[in-house]
């Protein structure tokens, strides 16, 4: 009886305790956002959407020191179609180093559909199908035509925005795309892995120019508010690329160039809308080229970062 009645006051006062330290603990709060199952491969809301790009291209010295820096604007409109969406630039500014920001009139109201393609070009070799030509002799709002690497970069921001927006932030048909990831904490490899897609531009970078991206990789990282919107944040990390250019600044010369690219950032993808309301984008470029006319190889560390935001306005949430 003594045995038993020290049991049980044992185990009424190792009970008592448990209780008092389950009710000093705070309560776990509500988690369910962060342990739901995400479905990336639900469509995008039909209503049109509009974006601001802004990149910086910082050059740097091989001792360290920054030597210039342009930044390029873009200011974009989509209207979603059934076959494809069509895109129209309101406009495209540009300043180079210490120079006045000034527009580039030929973007001004360019329009131009984009559809995906399994390949990612079209049938002139065309990545995302955006128009060569118009990039063939940009000239500034005072006239002044811009140099054959500043050509590119206003072409540039428009690949960069739909492999941003379109392959990285829509589902991939014929491969692993966003709409593998289903829990945060999830990473893929993306289908973009390896590829080698062309970046010829008009007279001035040759055909044979490309671009390859290392193991390319997609991980589910988050929520997050952004413009009072719910968006999952989803990484991205190119892996160890690379590229070759040919380039022909004046007739009968070829440079060549090679060199190695890492860039990586975050999407925040608009849970209610599927839509992107914001990229982030960091890389770096080591290249060194070949310049027949010079005795050394030239070497250029350049560091770029992008930021895209959707501005479109919204009357509720």
């Amino acid at each position: 009886m003594r045995t038993h009645t020290i049991t049980t006051t044992l185990a009424l006062a190792i009970l008592c305790h448990s209780l008092s330290l389950a009710a000093g603990e705070p309560k776990r709060g509500d988690d369910s956002l962060l342990r739901r199952t995400f479905d990336f491969a639900a469509a995008r809301t039909p209503e049109p959407q509009a974006f601001e790009m802004e990149t910086r291209v910082i050059t740097y010295a091989l001792d360290g020191k920054r030597v210039n820096t342009d930044v390029l604007r873009l200011s974009l409109a989509c209207t979603p179609g059934k076959e494809a969406d069509q895109y129209t630039c309101r406009k495209f500014t540009v300043q180079f180093g210490n120079a006045p920001e000034v527009a580039i009139p030929a973007m001004e109201n360019w329009s131009y559909p984009f559809k995906r393609t399994a390949a990612g070009v079209d049938e002139k070799g065309q990545v995302f199908g955006i128009d060569h030509a118009k990039f063939e002799k940009l000239l500034d709002a005072n006239g002044q035509p811009l140099p054959p690497d500043k050509n590119y970069y206003v072409y540039n921001a428009f690949i960069d925005f739909h492999g941003f927006c379109n392959s990285f932030a829509e589902p991939v048909p014929e491969g692993k795309g966003i709409q593998d990831l289903k829990a945060i904490g999830q990473k893929i490899i993306h289908a973009a892995s390896f590829t080698e897609p062309p970046v010829n531009l008009g007279s001035n970078i040759a055909k044979g120019s490309t671009f390859k991206n290392g193991e390319v990789t997609l991980e589910l990282r988050g929520v997050s508010l952004v413009d009072e919107a719910t968006c999952a944040i989803v990484a991205y990390d190119s892996g160890q690329s690379s590229f070759q250019m040919i380039m022909n600044p004046v007739p009968n010369m070829e440079v060549r160039a090679v060199g190695a690219s890492h860039y990586k950032g975050d999407l925040y993808i608009d849970l209610a809308t599927r839509w992107v309301r914001k990229v982030t984008m960091d890389e770096l470029v080591v290249s060194e080229a070949t310049v027949p006319t010079l005795p050394n190889k030239v070497n250029a560390i350049i560091e770029r970062s992008t930021v895209i935001r959707n501005v479109t306005k919204t009357s509720t949430r």
